[in-house]
């Protein structure tokens, strides 16, 4: 009888938990244990397959799929491995290669260190194999809980723990990895968030930034900084890259950690968390743009007035900023071909109106030229008038907005004082508790589950008492607004012409009223400016 000739596949892997057992599961240590084994069995050994820093908790391993895709093919009629844990940690996937699929090929398969080889299924091993893949599942979700524990002790103790710094900062060499400036980085970062607090769109700044050959996050990590990066991954700079930075609080000098998580230890597919969940460490690291521009783009990216494009790419300075006086819809941007001029000729109208027609509102035609003129004369009086009297102004500003101020002070300072006594106290139960276990009145687990719980609610509160700081400093210094206003209009006390940037900076929105159908009649035009000192020099346009 002619023996049948075995050619082999040898299969090794090493997750990111195994690398902490040290040489014992090593790939080198396994590429021994196996070669040693072909040889002394007279194997034909046809390739290795490694899988290197991946979980056996998913078969989605580009390797083990090559090797199952060998042995399927009939490539290779062997299968080894040194134990069950380095094929996989789901027992129902391994026991369905290794009793059904396996068999169906006429593969062997062959666990050295338990003992399996599906070619003596009368063994003892093969009898108990059940149980041992139950085990080692057990034990992949035993470590993935311990992992959890440890990352979320590390983040709330401001442990640095992302595999690459995000862009503009490298990790540090200190026990946290505190977050140091990358200098060649940082001020493409500063450029992008000062572009977009101008008026320049995600889009756009991508557009740019990828004409003027600046490489993206993902090619600077690769190349600069020996990050492998994702498979076919485009490196060139997007839309979504864009807005992602314009939101990452890591500018600010804040350290946001467990954004995520995976849906489980078997599903790695992630999954963004709330917010409320994050563990956020503020103040961690030199900040790379100041708050001052932080607030900026934050305030534009919640400002209504996102603007439109035409097919050409232009979006008009007034562009999201106009509201219909009297169906409360935004004004939609349309353009005119003059043939006798050949050129386009832009004006606005009520959006209601031009989807609706008469049925929902009328028609508020106005030219987009005579829009600007208006505005940008209102902004250019707005800064006469300041540059004159600008102390009576101001005076009036802080009348106007005194008693408003008032309110707003009182009930801040009463969240604030709660906020604050609920910190100390629990300072004091955490110290209780530690105190407690000491003693050998609180087990050692319930101790931690405590502390733990105390821990997390205290750096939800320190972020929340932060935040209601910041808002009361703006709010008693009500001056600071109105300067800050007064600064930014005086500046275009000579402008030539509106630009988005003047927009954004000035103006919450225009309300713009409908044509008068009583000859006469004025038009009225509403300008509301962002900081209430506009109220007092504010007025309405008849036209």
């Amino acid at each position: 009888m002619e023996q049948k000739s075995y050619i082999a596949g040898l299969y090794l892997r090493l997750s990111q938990e195994d690398e902490r057992q040290g040489e014992s599961v090593s790939i080198d240590n396994q590429r021994t244990i196996l070669r040693k084994y072909a040889e002394d069995k007279g194997f034909e050994i046809h390739d290795e397959y490694i899988d290197d820093g991946i979980s056996g908790t998913t078969f989605q391993r580009p390797e083990v799929q090559r090797l199952l895709d060998d042995a399927k093919t009939g490539v290779i009629n062997t299968i080894i491995v040194k134990d069950l844990s380095r094929f996989g940690r789901n027992y129902i996937e391994v026991g369905q290669y290794i009793d059904y699929v396996f068999p169906a090929f006429g593969i062997r398969f062959i666990a050295i260190q338990d003992n399996v080889d599906t070619e003596n299924r009368d063994s003892g091993a093969m009898e108990m194999m059940p149980i041992m893949n139950v085990f080692n599942e057990w034990h992949a979700a035993n470590t993935s809980k311990k992992i959890r524990a440890v990352r979320r002790s590390n983040a709330l103790a401001g442990i640095y723990s992302a595999k690459k710094a995000t862009y503009g900062y490298i990790k540090g060499t200190d026990k946290k990895r505190t977050p140091v400036i990358d200098e060649e980085a940082a001020p493409i970062v500063r450029r992008i968030f000062e572009m977009y607090a101008s008026g320049t769109s995600p889009k756009n700044i991508a557009d740019i930034l990828n004409a003027e050959g600046i490489a993206s996050p993902g090619k600077y990590a690769y190349e600069k900084l020996g990050h492998k990066g994702r498979p076919n991954e485009m490196r060139i700079w997007g839309e979504v890259s864009i807005r992602h930075m314009l939101n990452n609080i890591m500018n600010i000098g804040h350290l946001p950690m467990l954004q995520g998580t995976t849906v489980s230890y078997k599903n790695h597919h992630r999954q963004a968390k709330d917010k409320s969940e994050w563990a956020i460490t503020y103040n961690n690291h030199e900040p790379i743009i100041s708050q001052e521009l932080w607030d900026k783009v934050q305030e534009r990216q919640r400002h209504m007035a996102q603007g439109r494009k035409t097919k050409t790419g232009y979006v008009h300075p007034l562009s999201g900023f106009l509201v219909c006086a009297d169906c409360g819809s935004k004004m939609k941007m349309c353009a005119h071909f003059s043939k006798a001029k050949n050129e386009y000729s832009f004006y606005f109208n009520c959006g209601n109106h031009l989807r609706y027609g008469k049925t929902l509102c009328f028609s508020h035609y106005i030219p987009a030229k005579v829009l600007e003129e208006i505005v940008l004369d209102n902004i250019k009086e707005m800064a006469q008038r300041i540059v004159l009297d600008e102390e009576a102004i101001r005076e009036e500003f802080l009348r106007h907005n005194a008693e408003l101020a008032e309110t707003a002070i009182k009930t801040a300072k009463k969240e604030l004082q709660t906020k604050r006594k609920r910190a100390e106290e629990l300072s004091r139960l955490m110290q209780i508790a530690y105190e407690d276990r000491l003693k050998g009145k609180m087990p050692e687990d319930i101790c931690l589950n405590f502390i733990q719980k105390y821990s997390e609610e205290q750096k939800r509160l320190e972020g929340e008492i932060e935040d209601l700081e910041s808002k009361l400093s703006e709010t008693e210094n009500t001056m600071q607004s109105a300067d800050e206003f007064i600064r930014n209009i005086k500046k275009y006390l000579e402008a030539p012409k509106l630009t988005r940037e003047m927009c954004y900076e000035l103006i919450d929105c225009i309300i713009i009223g409908g044509l008068p159908k009583v000859t006469g009649k004025e038009r009225e035009i509403d300008i509301v400016y962002k900081v209430d000192i506009a109220s007092v020099l504010r007025y309405k346009f008849r036209k």
